[in-house]
């Protein structure tokens, strides 16, 4: 959830000063996109995944802190998240081309085989799913918060902006109603994160892809469908984020002022220029940090700001397609963080995944008549939401089709078009196929995480099993199973 910071006393003068220093930051940003300073050889793409600890029982575990230590010692680079029973790691940027997707199964396959052996000392297993059915109220107190001071700050300045307790309202099969003391429910969220490196001249057709691409992903990704012993929606993640990070009082809400966490409400035009001066000039800071250096005085000098007070204020609004601004070893860049899909269940299921959004958005891109002309953007937003409450059962808006489409249909007849986005980035025939057939098997099925928990968890309640119960032995058996290494819709 952001940057590590170094927490100060924020005064009137340090809002001030942050809001003046931010625009500095676009002024930087627009004179770097018109003098050309964005440029790469092959577009390149990353990936984060979020991991939930779990202990032999099958119930969070909050030793992040312990297992991170051991992590650096052994090498790897491991991140605290929100929650101390959650820890998150990253690929490396990796240039697209033939063997690219394999490559990066394999480095996350390397990744976590490591990192499951430095847990196992702790006793703790990693999960990756949605939304840990295990988790509790007890789990999710202000203390479970992770010791990295930035997420007491956020979770002040989240609650101080908002005056009052977050109010959780989801109606699945059964309902969940009440107001939580902290932003730390928001740790229960697990997730996948994929990067997409774009020129500035394509990033306008890019977001609108990945945004229109959205729904459909939701849908064929879900895998959260179970919280506090509650069926809710197939990926429950996304509102019970939306509403915990949701800073506005009831009545800025009926007023219409936009969310923290957003889909958005209108195709982007201008590019990510268009984007970040939104951010700017929407959102009040949550975490006004003084920053000493002028971007515009390192252009001057020929550096390459890193843009922190930007960043800084931009990892603060939750938008599920959010425009992310960087600067690696060849220089700055531009990226396009999808942040829609679920964790897990297993490292094939994610990596087809990456396959489909990074297929998905390229192939879109490149139609002759951009498919997003033809879709009213808030028949998209409404998708979005359908997609999360309902996955593969949803009837999902697509360009062209008279009515709403199920989601298991409309993901075969879309795999043609992420086979030629790929296709377009080099990724190689055996390779794309070899990946695309696991979200095809998921459709053909009709099985994806959510469906396999939901299925479980309801097996288990007939046979006896009281709630708790049946979550821990749901989460023993998703355990065992993916351990095997096969995706989900063959368990």
């Amino acid at each position: 959830m952001g940057r590590d910071i170094q927490i100060t006393t924020i005064s009137p003068e340090h809002r001030v000063r942050f809001r003046e220093r931010l625009r500095e930051n676009l002024a930087a940003l627009a004179q770097m996109l018109d003098s050309g300073a964005f440029r790469f050889e092959r577009r390149r793409i990353g990936v984060e995944l979020e991991v939930a600890l779990v202990g032999p029982e099958g119930d969070p575990i909050g030793v992040n802190a312990e297992l991170l230590a051991l992590l650096e010692a052994a090498g790897l680079d491991f991140q605290s998240e929100l929650g101390r029973f959650n820890v998150e790691f990253a690929s490396r940027p990796l240039p697209l081309g033939d063997g690219m997707i394999d490559l990066l199964f394999g480095e996350l396959t390397a990744t976590l085989d490591g990192a499951r052996g430095c847990a196992d000392t702790l006793g703790a297993r990693l999960a990756l799913i949605g939304v840990l059915p295990t988790i509790t109220d007890f789990d999710l107190a202000e203390q479970s918060l992770s010791v990295n001071p930035r997420y007491r700050a956020l979770n002040d300045a989240m609650l101080g902006e908002l005056g009052e307790e977050p109010h959780l309202h989801i109606e699945g099969t059964d309902l969940l109603d009440l107001h939580v003391p902290s932003i730390a429910y928001a740790a229960a969220c697990t997730s996948l994160q994929v990067h997409i490196e774009v020129l500035p001249g394509d990033f306008a057709v890019h977001w609108n892809a990945a945004t229109l691409a959205s729904p459909l992903l939701v849908a064929a990704s879900a895998n959260a469908p179970l919280f506090l012993h509650r069926r809710l929606h197939h990926e429950t993640r996304i509102a019970l984020f939306q509403q915990v990070c949701d800073t506005r009082p009831v009545e800025l809400a009926a007023q219409g002022v936009r969310p923290r966490v957003w889909f958005g409400d209108g195709w982007v035009h201008e590019g990510a220029l268009e984007l970040f001066t939104q951010n700017a000039h929407w959102f009040p800071a949550l975490l006004p940090l003084p920053e000493d250096e002028s971007p515009l005085a390192e252009l001057e000098r020929g550096e390459t700001p890193r843009l922190a007070a930007l960043t800084l204020h931009c990892g603060t609004i939750y938008r599920w397609n959010r425009p992310v601004y960087g600067v690696g070893t060849s220089g700055p860049n531009l990226r396009i963080e999808n942040r829609v899909m679920s964790a897990g269940p297993t490292l094939a299921d994610v990596t087809a995944n990456v396959a489909l959004c990074v297929g998905l958005t390229r192939g879109l891109a490149l139609q002759e008549h951009p498919a997003w002309e033809r879709l009213p953007f808030g028949a998209v937003a409404a998708d979005f939401d359908r997609a999360a409450r309902d996955g593969l059962g949803a009837a999902l808006s697509w360009p062209g089709a008279d009515d709403r489409v199920p989601a298991r249909d409309l993901l075969l007849r879309v795999l043609p078009m992420a086979a030629e986005g790929l296709a377009d980035l080099g990724v190689g025939a055996g390779e794309s196929r070899r990946w695309l057939d696991v979200i095809r098997g998921r459709a053909e099925t009709g099985r994806n995480g959510a469906i396999w928990q939901l299925e479980t968890w309801e097996a288990l309640r007939a046979g006896g099993l009281a709630p708790a119960e049946a979550s821990r032995e749901l989460v023993r058996r998703y355990l065992d199973l993916a351990a095997t290494g096969a995706p989900v819709h063959t368990w």
